[in-house]
């Protein structure tokens, strides 16, 4: 089997979700499972007008592209794309996308799973809430279940 070349985004622009399923699977005939998880802006009970996020060009793709090669290493996979976003992202937009292709499902999921807690507590994003009332709420810290998910990765 050929090394996977992981697909490692950072951009302003949304992404389409089908465009990328058809990217990941080709023509390879030998994918048993596409696990796939999309992250959207949240509206926070009608407060939030935006989410800000912010990321330092070049060391957020090397450190992507790093996590990508450590999937890779514990994991069989057939394909592998992550694209996260940059910018004002409103309620309801995309913001991340994770992609895990495999032979069998159990892979997939994992690197899937690993990827998002790594993506929400360790990856080079910061963001900064927009609340509607016109005021900035600050930059969001990461919550302790976020860090104790991703601290699970460490023990298997």
């Amino acid at each position: 089997m050929d090394a996977v070349q992981p697909r490692i985004i950072v951009q302003r622009d949304d992404f389409d979700i089908a465009a990328e399923m058809s990217q990941i699977s080709g023509q390879n005939r030998n994918i048993g499972a596409v696990v796939t998880f999309s992250g959207l802006c949240r509206d926070e009970a009608g407060t939030l007008a935006a989410l800000e996020i912010e990321h330092y060009p070049g060391m957020a793709e090397a450190e992507m592209t790093r996590v990508a090669a450590e999937v890779l290493d514990r994991w069989t996979l057939t394909g592998l794309t992550i694209i996260h976003r940059f910018g004002l992202i409103k309620p309801g937009e995309n913001i991340v996308l994770v992609m895990a292709a495999s032979i069998h499902r159990e892979a997939a999921f994992n690197a899937a799973s690993f990827l998002m807690d790594y993506l929400k507590n360790t990856a080079p994003f910061w963001k900064k809430e927009h609340l509607n009332t016109g005021e900035e709420r600050g930059w969001v810290e990461a919550k302790t279940k976020d860090q104790d998910a991703f601290k699970r990765w460490h023990s298997l």
